[in-house]
């Protein structure tokens, strides 16, 4: 960790030290994972990162600190060269060594991570391949769909994550700035139309929410409640 904030270029470390690491690296099974986490994480944002979680798998420091044996270290060198101008979360980072949920498990297990590091990672695994950009005028459109369809708290949080760690810097910055829309009809509007049974009513506020969500949440009160007609 010391070498990621003091060292000007990577790769230029002692023999003798690298190799007292590798000999006493099983030493670090009785550290506590608390201990090693607050460390990782200043290693995860600081510099050289990359260069220096190769050298843990080298110097078979990974195993004894919860990261996967196997670890990913490809996708790990792609990511943290897209994502150091965009001030990531160490969890962010570390997510691009992990193949499936398995690990980000295997991790809490090892380090207790908190409930909130936990639910990013796992988010990322699930949804770092299929929630990606649309092709055609409107790139965002993926990721606004899944936050107005998420029912979860901080998903707009974890969506700017994702973004960071596909390195998509301009639509991270395009997402930052939009506003959320809120719904513009609530039951009460349907009501005063006529429509008074509760089962009625939710299914109109949900094709009416369909409708809007067609229409890039544009259309406003007006517009849905005379398309509540046609339907």
């Amino acid at each position: 960790r010391f070498y990621g904030r003091i060292a000007e270029k990577s790769g230029d470390h002692e023999p003798n030290t690298l190799q007292a690491i590798k000999e006493n690296a099983k030493g670090l099974a009785g550290i506590s994972g608390e201990r090693i986490w607050v460390e990782l994480k200043k290693i995860l944002l600081g510099n050289h990162v990359n260069h220096l979680v190769q050298l843990m798998y080298e110097l078979d420091i990974a195993q004894y600190i919860g990261l996967p044996l196997d670890g990913n270290l490809e996708e790990f060198a792609r990511v943290t060269k897209n994502i150091q101008n965009l001030s990531p979360k160490p969890m962010t980072v570390l997510t691009s060594l992990f193949k499936g949920k398995d690990d980000v498990t295997n991790l809490d297990l090892r380090l207790k991570i908190s409930k909130e590091e936990k639910n990013l990672g796992l988010f990322l695994v699930k949804h770092r391949q299929e929630l990606t950009k649309a092709s055609g005028s409107e790139p965002l459109r993926p990721y606004q769909d899944f936050l107005m369809d998420s029912r979860e708290a901080n998903t707009i949080s974890k969506i700017f994550e994702l973004l960071k760690y596909q390195g998509e810097e301009e639509l991270l910055k395009e997402m930052q700035e939009w506003t959320v829309p809120s719904f513009p009809v609530s039951g009460h509007d349907l009501r005063k139309m006529g429509v008074s049974s509760g089962k009625e009513i939710g299914t109109a506020l949900q094709q009416l929410r369909d409708e809007w969500k067609k229409s890039g949440y544009h259309m406003d009160k007006e517009e849905l409640l005379s398309c509540l007609k046609k339907l």
